[in-house]
């Protein structure tokens, strides 16, 4: 039987076992020389970076540029002590930039260079973001602002060349998310692909599956942008940078998860358009609107947002401290982290590796004579007994706490050591929120009330104290509005959000009764004659004036929790706060009024205005 030699085939396998061979030697030297090793041809690579270099230098001195992230940039190199070599990265120093060298084989370092010819492709983007030119950003925003659009494009990409797929993918992958007005991009990867979703109002939808081969360099593309590790695979990363479109700065935060299949990306876009929401906005009810305006005018107090990640704690605050901002006021803030930059606000960041917790911040920041202090949360003791003791001493103090009510608030604080004779002296006020999605105006349609919503309606009527004495007070309908789905609202039924809020004033009964280490249930009942609505309640008139559904609301707020009657309050409590009693009585048409908003009528035949959140 004849033997057929492959000559072609057995001078490719000697081929690939002289790069291996190669790649092994690099491998070893980085070890002996202190420096890290990269495989070139496993990572994307910045066209950008190549340009610090011309191509004839770069094969001169044996290095690439293949990353640049900022000032800092990442610098493949084949011999560590070539004179050529290291007199090219000292010039790249001089020019101010941050070098971070690898060393690599020349077999990868030639990868790199094969890129030179890709460069008159490729738009140059300025250092330190991932710049989308005005034109093209344009042009994908216009094209994605439909999710079966985005699709579409995200598969043409995928269609295109591999050295310019990564780019173009995370092109239409970020205009797709602002186009949206997405909170946060999803990229998970299964066995056999990656899945992509947008987190649109607060719910994830669901957008293109594509190839995990482009998923794994497209991560390593991200993980350079955004100044993370690239051998680090099975610890979490935190990270960020900026996309500028139209002259603007977008911060995207990055944070990866090992998984099953890989690493999973979350992207949240920081976009400060998102977070200028004017208070007078963010849907509080006219009498809880009235009474924050009056506590965050006082000149000290402590006042508590609470509610889960994601129920618009951040953009709450940030509206307080716009409204408190003026010339005359020193304002602080400790966060972790910095999401939005405020004009005229001094604002820090948690770095507890370094020792600057949230109590240390606060306890620095007294020192520098501030009027108003935000602390971004109430994690312990130590933070809880100092934002109380700032407040106590002539500060106004926002925070935020993790609790799922406004009752939770005093009990939480107590259960972290707050000295309850010390507590309600403090706290002026104690808020819980949520977000639920407005009902799209163009395709909401009514709909009977079931007999089962309508007993349930009925209660909860019953359960709000003196509304039915006021003259708008609504009749109780047989119709509201529910979702349905058009082109507009992505087939969601919904198009922005809104806040539903509760809220507790620290008033003499509060104060007696936290004394006493009562329950939530306790507190709730001796709040009920503040006359506030809890976010049930609110939730009910914002649907009963077409603003949300009640599909939402349940998904929302717990509707299960029990209500407490009017019958079992003692109506002879008289509230003890900040606010007068002819104030607090204000009929709600006056203060529609005075605020510049609808009255609380049922707008059966008008679409309701709403604001996104």
């Amino acid at each position: 039987m004849p033997i057929h030699f492959d000559e072609d085939k057995q001078n490719q396998r000697i081929k690939t076992l002289l790069s291996d061979e190669e790649e092994k030697a690099i491998q070893m030297l980085s070890e002996k020389y202190g420096i890290s090793y990269i495989d070139l041809t496993r990572v994307p690579i910045n066209t950008d970076g190549l340009r610090l270099i011309i191509e004839e230098e770069a094969r001169k001195n044996k290095l690439a540029v293949f990353d640049i992230v900022g000032k800092r940039i990442s610098i493949a190199i084949h011999t560590p002590q070539d004179p050529n070599t290291i007199a090219s990265i000292r010039a790249l120093q001089a020019k101010g930039y941050e070098t971070v060298i690898y060393m690599a084989s020349m077999h990868s370092i030639e990868k790199a260079w094969d890129r030179y010819k890709d460069l008159s492709f490729a738009f140059e983007t300025e250092a330190g973001s991932l710049d989308i030119s005005n034109e093209e950003i344009e042009t994908l925003i216009d094209k994605a602002k439909k999710l079966p659009d985005i699709s579409i494009l995200i598969n043409e990409a995928l269609s295109i060349k591999k050295s310019h797929k990564v780019s173009r993918l995370m092109a239409i992958i970020m205009a797709g998310g602002l186009a949206t007005k997405s909170s946060d991009i999803h990229i998970e990867p299964e066995a056999d692909y990656a899945r992509l979703r947008y987190r649109l109002d607060g719910v994830l939808v669901e957008v293109v599956k594509f190839d995990i081969e482009t998923f794994r360099l497209m991560l390593s593309r991200l993980k350079l942008l955004s100044g993370l590790k690239l051998n680090m695979k099975e610890s979490a990363q935190d990270g960020r940078f900026t996309v500028k479109i139209y002259m603007n700065d977008i911060e995207i935060r990055t944070s990866t998860v090992p998984g099953s299949y890989g690493e999973a990306v979350v992207m949240r876009i920081l976009n400060p358009k998102s977070i200028s929401v004017p208070i007078e906005d963010l849907g509080f009810p006219p009498r809880l609107f009235k009474i924050l305006m009056a506590e965050i005018a006082r000149p000290n107090g402590l006042i508590l947002t609470t509610g889960p990640t994601g129920s618009g704690k951040t953009t709450t605050l940030y509206s307080f401290l716009r409204k408190s901002q003026s010339p005359e006021m020193k304002i602080i803030t400790i966060e972790d982290p910095i999401e939005y930059h405020l004009e005229g606000v001094v604002q820090t960041q948690v770095e507890e590796k370094k020792g600057y917790t949230f109590e240390a911040g606060l306890r620095a920041a007294l020192r520098q004579d501030p009027d108003i202090i935000m602390v971004g949360e109430i994690r312990d003791g130590e933070t809880a007994s100092t934002a109380i003791q700032a407040a106590l001493t002539g500060h106004l103090v926002f925070s935020t706490l993790h609790t799922n009510n406004a009752a939770g608030t005093f009990t939480r604080l107590v259960d972290l050591g707050v000295d309850p004779k010390v507590l309600t002296s403090s706290i002026r006020v104690a808020m819980a929120q949520r977000l639920i999605r407005t009902l799209c105006k163009e395709c909401k349609k009514k709909v009977p009330i079931s007999k089962e919503r309508q007993v349930y309606v009925d209660e909860l009527f019953a359960s709000i104290i003196g509304y039915e004495e006021m003259a708008d007070f609504p009749t109780i309908p047989t119709e509201v509005y529910e979702a349905v789905g058009c082109e507009l609202c992505n087939k969601t039924g919904y198009k922005g959000r809104i806040g539903v809020y509760e809220a507790i004033l620290a008033d003499r009964s509060i104060e007696n009764i936290v004394r006493e280490n009562p329950s939530e249930r306790e507190i709730k009942m001796a709040a009920l004659p503040q006359k506030i609505l809890n976010m049930k309640q609110d939730g009910l008139i914002k649907i009963l004036k077409g603003v949300t559904s009640f599909d939402e609301l349940e998904r929302v707020v717990d509707m299960a929790e029990e209500l407490i009657a009017v019958k079992d309050i003692k109506t002879n409590d008289s509230p003890d706060s900040s606010l007068s009693e002819a104030e607090l009585s204000t009929p709600l048409e006056d203060l529609s009024v005075d605020l510049g908003v609808d009255s609380l009528k049922l707008e059966t035949d008008t679409k309701p205005t709403t604001e996104t959140v």
